[in-house]
């Protein structure tokens, strides 16, 4: 059997796969387990010297992307060093001047202003990307004009107050425009040629597949785990940089976010939830497809309620000021006035010794020590759920967590504090409590720990929960009908305008082209509610290319129309067919 797989650009940043952490869980999941997929893994890091954390598959390739620690922007290409060679010699003061100045006072006025143009950004950086294709990236921006420019406009920007950008010193404006030349150095880096482009988050990642999208027409899929704008605007609240470089970083950030959000063809976050930032960025919803995380049900199993000595309370979670485990702490003190021999343990490594430290001394304050212990990172998270009688989370910032979810799954009841994602992943099957305040934590857990019937019910429904909503298979099966639409050319937004594509009679195209003229069609005929008509589409476009991994999608699209029909048996021979073609597929890749 002829293999076809989908080619994906998978873009991350400061994540997979070389560091670990529920991004990057999320990346080797769908690179692992879509075996209809080949991806090619584009990771921006910001050390070059970094341990890969997680092996890639054979199909899968690997860009490296160093933003730091590199004394030349070419030594991460594979290119060779007679190419680099030629692009130095070219590159000379006038060729800077005539070629690349236009471009970068551009690119200059659409960073320091607060009103964006994401589609004239977008084009900049894809003239950039073109120029560095034949010129070299480091005599550029080293260039005397390129510095002439810069200080120039800078300063006669921020002389206007409308503009409010303060007065820099010349350490201001040499760090701006060192953080350029560092940021921008991804520009520097060929982009491979691929079926569709998936970044996760809308940061500095997603510069490759806009530029791949300007460049080739490549649909672009964004998915946000996080907000990334509203994490970089706290994390910047938290540096000592001054008003001049605190402003241009955030409008840099701003630039590359707006972007993405207009460049995508599909946002996917992670929950409802951070659909509100998208919408505020002008993300139509049209193009927004929440896309929740799940969890393996074969991994977390249900399990039985534990028999401890003591009432017992977990947490897994990261030691980090966003987990607020002080507040963790201070409910345990409450818990244990009424509940005097409770254990709270919390699993996860310090990702803040600081942080670490003043729980610490908190501990010992309030005389915890015997009843708050950090068990430090566990590779066994099923057993450590398992251990609990009631699981807690104490964020005050999530997205979708999936300690929540892979709680549910075991059937353990969970109480968390109603921020972010957390409240669609409980629903009515766990409590929810506002964040930061110890004392309805505790009323939450006390009333856990002495009704055992309770825990046990929320519990059972935690588990249904996930069953039914948060699943891998959900998950894998989402992604892949998403890249599968997004290579075919199919816009959900316009299936109900579309009539019928007629097959080209003149000549005989390509299998794959046959394939989706007919997939066209059935999707229009779906959207008038011609679900008879659409199957036989559907169909045709299985024979027109029986070898696509389009085909267990388009399998899935007849079992759904047949149940619309309320036909459910041959709605289920319809995934009998799937399934077969996915064991044949799987038989064939071992062979």
């Amino acid at each position: 059997m002829v293999r076809n797989n989908i080619r994906v650009l998978l873009t991350t940043e400061g994540t997979y796969p070389f560091h670990q952490g529920g991004v990057s869980t999320w990346c080797d999941t769908l690179v692992k387990k879509l075996p209809s997929v080949d991806f090619m893994i584009y990771s921006v890091l910001t050390d070059p010297f970094v341990t890969q954390k997680y092996k890639l598959p054979k199909s899968s390739g690997l860009i490296r992307m160093p933003l730091w620690g590199t004394e030349e922007p070419s030594e991460h290409l594979t290119v060779p060093f007679a190419q680099v060679y030629a692009a130095k010699r070219r590159t000379n003061e006038e060729t800077v001047k005539a070629h690349f100045i236009p471009l970068f006072i551009q690119l200059i006025q659409e960073i320091v202003r607060p009103d964006k143009n994401p589609l004239r950004f977008s084009a900049t950086l894809l003239d950039m990307y073109l120029y560095f294709q034949e010129y070299e990236y480091k005599n550029t921006f080293k260039s005397k004009a390129v510095w002439d420019e810069y200080k120039a406009f800078i300063l006669n920007y921020s002389a206007d107050p409308r503009n409010h950008l303060a007065q820099p010193d010349v350490y201001g404006l040499t760090q701006s425009l060192g953080w350029i030349y560092r940021f921008l150095n991804i520009i520097n880096t060929p982009i491979p040629k691929v079926e569709v482009t998936h970044a996760t988050a809308a940061a500095f990642c997603g510069i490759p597949c806009v530029i791949a999208k300007m460049k080739d027409k490549t649909p672009y899929l964004l998915t946000e785990h996080g907000v990334y704008l509203r994490e970089q605007y706290l994390s910047l609240s938290k540096r000592e940089y001054s008003s001049f470089l605190n402003t241009i970083l955030v409008r840099f950030i701003h630039s590359i976010t707006s972007m993405n959000y207009t460049m995508a063809d599909q946002v996917s976050p992670v929950c409802e939830y951070n659909t509100r930032w998208e919408k505020t960025f002008g993300v139509p919803d049209h193009r927004l497809k929440v896309i929740h995380n799940g969890v393996d049900k074969l991994v977390f199993t249900e399990e039985a309620p534990p028999r401890n000595s003591h009432p017992t309370v977990v947490t897994i979670a990261r030691i980090d000021p966003n987990k607020d485990i002080i507040s963790l702490i201070r409910s345990a003190s409450v818990v244990r006035e009424t509940v005097p021999d409770v254990r709270f343990i919390v699993y996860g490594s310090i990702a803040v010794p600081e942080y670490y430290e003043e729980c610490l001394e908190l501990l010992k304050r309030l005389g915890l020590e015997e009843t708050f212990l950090f068990a430090g990172h566990t590779d066994n998270m099923t057993a450590a759920y398992a251990s609990a009688d009631v699981i807690a989370l104490s964020s005050t910032s999530e997205a979708f967590p999936y300690s929540v979810v892979e709680a549910m799954m075991v059937s353990r009841p969970v109480i968390a504090t109603d921020v972010g994602g957390v409240g669609e992943a409980l629903g009515d099957a766990g409590i929810l409590v506002p964040p930061c305040n110890p004392k309805e934590m505790a009323k939450g857990i006390i009333r856990l720990i002495q009704d055992p019937d309770l825990r046990l019910e929320m519990g059972r429904d935690a588990r249904q929960r996930a069953l039914s909503y948060f699943t891998l298979d959900k998950v894998l099966e989402s992604y892949l009908k998403s890249y599968i639409m997004l290579s075919l050319g199919i816009d959900s937004e316009r299936q109900a305008e579309k009539k019928a594509v007629p097959i080209p009679q003149k000549h005989v195209p390509s299998p794959a082209v046959t394939q989706r003229l007919y997939a066209n069609r059935a999707y229009a005929l779906i959207s008038v509610q011609l679900d008879r008509e659409a199957i036989e589409q559907f169909r045709l476009a299985i024979r027109a290319n029986p070898a696509s991994p389009s085909v267990p999608v388009l399998y899935s699209e007849i079992a759904e129309a047949y149940n619309r029909l309320g036909n459910r048996e041959l709605a289920l021979i319809e995934l009998e067919n799937m399934r077969k073609w996915l064991f044949r597929d799987k038989r064939h890749e071992s062979a």
